[in-house]
């Protein structure tokens, strides 16, 4: 398995730990945390973008072939597809619950976003027939 899928499945693994850990801390909170009420959205984008799609971007580096097999590999682009992917769920789980940082959210989903289009521009040459 190459090392960015491995980093991926095992960041894939911390956030549905994470996930879980929130998804049980929000309803033993009770509404006593402000932070732990407004905290839903980020419970499920670490479950869908976290765990979810990180664990498919994992599996789809390691068996789609190369383009080009006789080429060396080029792992920048997933490298970079890891940390803008990382950096925005992060950025949008420290600001969404705390509404006097809602402005940053959209960055958040920016980074998300060029993360998905760098994925699908990785992937695309490698989905051909035989």
């Amino acid at each position: 398995m190459p090392q960015l899928s491995r980093w991926l499945a095992r960041t894939a693994l911390l956030y549905l730990l994470a996930a879980l850990l929130l998804g049980v801390a929000i309803p033993a909170a009770g509404g006593h945390s402000p932070y732990l009420s407004a905290a839903w959205p980020v419970y499920i984008h670490l479950l869908v973008v976290g765990w979810a799609t990180q664990l498919i971007a994992a599996v789809a580096f390691w068996m789609f072939p190369r383009a080009d097999p006789k080429a060396p590999a080029n792992d920048a682009p997933g490298w970079t597809m890891y940390g803008l992917l990382n950096a925005g769920l992060l950025l949008r789980a420290a600001t969404e619950p705390v509404v006097e940082r809602h402005a940053l959210l959209p960055v958040a989903a920016l980074l998300q976003l060029a993360a998905v289009l760098i994925f699908a521009a990785t992937l695309w040459p490698r989905i051909r027939g035989r």
